[in-house]
């Protein structure tokens, strides 16, 4: 099993769909995703049929993140590989989205810290990429603990302005 201190990491299964359906269908959850908050679970499910997809076809996808203290399933975390953002075609991208309830415990950061180490140290990628909206500031700041650096701010699209990360393996 995949964890950190505090924190479990395992595959987003059917079984999540309650869970992610309440994470996604919060407005406040959705202020700096530039999308609308889910409105039906089928959506969720799709989401989650769409992330096990990414397993089988890439190896690694947005994983379920649940606290050990309580087993409670609190979020997402993870790699994905993305395509064609900021002019880059592939990569991976490093990510997580929390409950409300959960957010200002350090738990991005620490989820972004261990996906980063397990990129870099099991699947030896050679570098890893993020990006928040430039107004994030707390999701900037996790992923400036978790060792990124910020390269460049870029229009994402629909004049949304995004901050653009990398890390690059040290190894």
């Amino acid at each position: 099993m995949l964890q950190s201190e505090r924190l479990y990491y395992r595959e987003l299964d059917a079984s999540d769909d309650e869970a992610m359906f309440a994470l996604d269908s919060d407005p406040e959850v959705h202020t700096y995703l530039g999308n609308n908050p889910l409105t039906d679970i089928e959506q969720s499910r799709t989401h989650i049929k769409n992330i096990r997809q990414q397993y089988q076809d890439n190896g690694i996808g947005r994983m379920a993140v649940i606290l050990k203290e309580t087993n409670e399933f609190i979020g997402w975390a993870g790699l994905k590989l993305e395509s064609n953002v900021n002019g880059h075609d592939k990569f991976y991208d490093v990510g997580y989205r929390f409950m409300k309830k959960y957010w200002g415990n350090g738990y991005a950061t620490e989820a972004a810290l261990f996906f980063v180490n397990y990129g870099f140290n099991k699947l030896k990628l050679e570098k890893i990429n993020a990006c928040a909206m430039v107004g994030h500031i707390a999701s900037r700041r996790a992923l400036e603990k978790s060792g990124l650096k910020f390269i460049e701010d870029f229009d994402y699209g629909d004049g949304e302005i995004c901050a653009w990360y990398e890390i690059n393996n040290p190894h």
